[in-house]
């Protein structure tokens, strides 16, 4: 990927909510037609999580898990919910750390973040209810990518992207959990910065960094933008994924 100078965000308004089984790539199609918007080839479309959670039907009600033994143990350190804690265990590989109020654990996609990406929020707040990772964030990527370029006739990039904590900061950020026809990790070793210096360690996370950006326009809250477009950076051929972010374990010095 070249660098350039001018990159632009905007979302895609009129997105209905999204239900079990939709059809997600139908909807933004029709969303984008709505608001006179026509994808162009090299655009990276950014769908936040809960979104492709809910079209996948990625959703658990928590009166209907049964919390086991080691769930039980683990919600009582923690001061969490027995049923989400079974969840979380569910989908986890490995639990990390942990302490009251947060499990930090390793989700089967081998994305780290806290309680296995379960979430609540953004979801009916009259029920009980909770939403799961996609399964397969790369495969959703993947999936919605080939249906959009077939809807569109655009060459297009997508990253599904979600808000995650990071050791020694406050606050969330944006993050790729999936990503298709996007350069997501460059590497920048053995190129020579301003002043001749030879590069030996630099790695760019692009598609991290277009998830970050995405998200000052999507919002955290009552926003309802959950799709975004990214312009300029003439993505839509790379056959990395978003697992290509992952550091390898015995890299890994946080474990």
């Amino acid at each position: 990927m070249t660098t350039v100078n001018r990159v632009e965000f905007f979302a895609v308004p009129g997105l209905p909510l999204v239900q079990p089984g939709d059809d997600l790539a139908a909807l933004v199609g029709d969303a984008l037609k709505q608001a006179d918007t026509a994808l162009a080839d090299g655009d990276v479309l950014i769908v936040a999580q809960k979104t492709v959670s809910k079209a996948e039907g990625r959703l658990r009600r928590l009166s209907e898990v049964s919390a086991g033994s080691q769930a039980r143990e683990l919600a009582a350190a923690t001061a969490k919910d027995p049923a989400v804690v079974q969840l979380i265990l569910e989908e986890s590989s490995a639990i990390l750390r942990h302490r009251p109020g947060v499990i930090i654990a390793e989700h089967h996609s081998g994305i780290v973040l806290a309680n296995a990406g379960i979430d609540r929020s953004n979801v009916d707040a009259d029920s009980d209810w909770v939403l799961l990772l996609p399964a397969d964030p790369d495969a959703s990527a993947r999936q919605l990518r080939e249906r959009l370029g077939r809807i569109t006739g655009a060459r297009l990039g997508v990253v599904i992207a979600d808000s995650v904590g990071r050791a020694w900061r406050m606050g969330t950020v944006g993050l790729a959990l999936g990503a298709a026809g996007v350069e997501s990790l460059v590497n920048l070793r053995g190129r020579s910065d301003m002043f001749g210096r030879v590069l030996e360690v630099s790695e760019h996370a692009v598609a991290d960094a277009i998830a970050a950006a995405a998200e000052l326009v999507m919002g955290e809250a009552d926003e309802a933008t959950p799709v975004v477009v990214c312009r300029g950076l003439d993505q839509g051929t790379s056959s990395q994924t978003a697992a290509s972010l992952l550091r390898p374990r015995a890299e890994d010095m946080f474990r």
